[in-house]
């Protein structure tokens, strides 16, 4: 297969001629790596364990329950359905952003996909993560600001129709939207989440949940009352499912305007209620030491 047919196949899936629907090695290798790379270090670091175990439970249930997640939208028959009814395919990339990078992120899962890699593989990355040029990266994208803007980016640039609509024509570029959302998604949710060991300012992480609430609502506010269809080859099988292409649309836009955005604002006040915990127990620390 030459690059240029690579590029307009479609997303590792290929149709049969009876239409059937079949999941590629392209995205089946990453996904059953990570679950592999990550049960092998989680068992090694449970052998390890001394104390903490009931927690090391958890985690692996919230990865188990991302990379699930993981695989309900790229692998299950949801994403060549998405290819022809935009509501599908709003509701995969919600799956990616919304849902299953949050789970991942409080998995905290790198210890245990370090410890799921080889020794020498693990002694390398520990190089280049101490690597100047790249730690110089990570310390401008892991800011507050800076992750928000990326995933804000990246929702808004893939949904201008002239994009969305070559994704949808060319395998290679469908892929990079993929990533490109769950990849900001992983590093958003990275930055505005609180973990253990690790000082955070809720404050900040509120205002960038809302935010990203804000922005992701007046996006799907747009989709469903646009008087008229942004992506015409996206609702080829709208029909089939009893709707015009543009009240799939709409739909699609309900979907991205009131789910996704319940998740991003949900977060942001169960972490505001943290915030709200620990600004009391430090205000009676004060007291107790005054």
């Amino acid at each position: 297969m030459t690059l240029d047919e690579l590029s307009t196949a479609p997303l590792c899936f290929g149709g049969t001629s009876q239409g059937g629907w079949l999941p590629g090695p392209a995205i089946i290798l990453p996904l059953a790596t990570l679950g592999a790379v990550y049960a092998a270090g989680a068992l090694r670091l449970w052998r390890r364990a001394d104390r903490g175990r009931h927690a090391r439970i958890g985690d692996g249930l919230l990865f188990a329950s991302g990379w699930a997640v993981l695989v309900l939208a790229l692998l299950s028959p949801l994403h060549p359905l998405g290819e022809r009814l935009f509501t599908a395919h709003m509701l995969e990339h919600e799956l990616l952003m919304a849902v299953a990078a949050p789970l991942l992120v409080l998995s905290r899962p790198v210890a245990a996909l370090l410890w799921g890699l080889p020794l020498p593989w693990r002694k390398q990355l520990a190089r280049a993560g101490r690597a100047r040029p790249l730690a110089n990266v990570w310390s401008v994208a892991s800011r507050p600001s800076v992750a928000t803007l990326l995933h804000g980016a990246a929702i808004w640039l893939w949904h201008l129709p002239a994009l969305f609509e070559a994704a949808l024509a060319r395998g290679v570029l469908h892929y990079l939207q993929h990533a490109s959302f769950l990849g900001t998604g992983l590093l958003f949710w990275w930055v505005v989440l609180p973990r253990s060991r690790r000082r955070h300012d809720h404050g900040v992480g509120v205002m960038h949940l809302f935010f990203t609430a804000l922005h992701t609502g007046l996006l799907g506010v747009l989709l469903a009352l646009a008087p008229d269809l942004w992506y015409p080859s996206n609702a080829a099988d709208a029909q089939l499912w009893g709707l015009t292409p543009l009240e799939d649309q709409q739909l699609a836009g309900l979907v991205m305007w009131v789910p996704a955005g319940l998740i991003y604002a949900g977060a942001a006040l169960v972490l505001a209620g943290i915030w709200i915990q620990t600004s009391g127990r430090l205000s009676m620390l004060d007291v107790e030491h005054a």
